[in-house]
């Protein structure tokens, strides 16, 4: 009961926030389909016309995670920051549940309400574009969420480094494009690669929304590795983040930004 009343509380905490202040929600909307229009219109002037619509559809597919993995992997690095330079980091370590649980909260509703832009987004840009891509719910719910547990952990881990040193809106900026590129990589550049954080559900992914394939068609090394990476991720997050927790309680890193 106590998860769910957290999770409801921070699920409306970050409501009214994006609503209250809509011009900058609007302002971050509208430049990632700006972004996608750029990119879009390179292809149609300088792509080559046969793989045409096929470059389309990766693009579309790409762009949207790359939006996803941004907004999730960034906002409780961003929660940390704010509650410091308010003051009130302190008071959530003192708060009964925790601050990694309040975290975790409001990740998830974060999660709840971007996958809502997101979806959005998906079916704007697929208009705009006039490519249709297989929105198969059935084999894509299960590959997104083991994708997002893997998403959560590295949120931790970015998140742990901000409690303790505060000032990392410049990383956060420089990791925009990491994430891009883990986004747009293609795993056919080397088997290593799926072992990186969300690869191989970006890819499967990918798989799904562009060739069609169905869940009966991937092969259980491909759940198992995607499983595998997603429980490493996050246990890795989890522990870092519970780690630089400890250190900033035991340095009094949390009393003061």
């Amino acid at each position: 009961m106590a998860w769910l009343n957290l999770l409801k509380a921070n699920l409306k905490k970050e409501y009214l926030e994006l609503k209250r202040y809509l011009p900058n929600t609007i302002a971050m909307i509208l430049t990632f389909y700006i972004i996608f229009l750029g990119l879009f219109g390179v292809i149609q002037m300088v792509g080559d016309p046969t793989t045409q619509d096929a470059n389309t559809q990766y693009v579309i597919v790409n762009y949207i995670f790359w939006f996803l993995t941004i907004t999730i992997i960034n906002s409780i690095g961003y929660e940390v920051i704010n509650e410091a330079m308010r003051g009130t980091l302190e008071q959530l370590s003192m708060s009964p549940m925790g601050i990694w649980r309040i975290m975790a909260a409001r990740l998830l509703s974060t999660t709840v309400i971007n996958l809502t832009i997101v979806i959005a987004l998906l079916y704007v840009s697929m208009a705009t574009a006039g490519q249709w891509l297989n929105i198969d719910v059935v084999t894509l719910v299960p590959i997104m969420l083991l994708t997002l547990v893997g998403m959560f952990g590295i949120s931790f881990i970015i998140a742990g480094i901000s409690i303790i040193l505060k000032q990392v809106q410049a990383f956060l900026q420089i990791l925009q494009f990491i994430l891009m590129a883990l986004a747009f990589i293609p795993l056919s550049l080397s088997p290593i690669i799926q072992f990186l954080p969300f690869v191989k559900g970006f890819d499967m992914v990918r798989e799904v929304m562009i060739h069609g394939v169905s869940l009966s068609q991937f092969a259980m090394n491909d759940f198992l590795v995607l499983l595998a990476s997603a429980l490493f991720y996050f246990a890795l997050g989890l522990g870092v983040f519970i780690y630089c927790e400890r250190v900033a309680m035991e340095k009094g890193l949390l009393a003061h930004y």
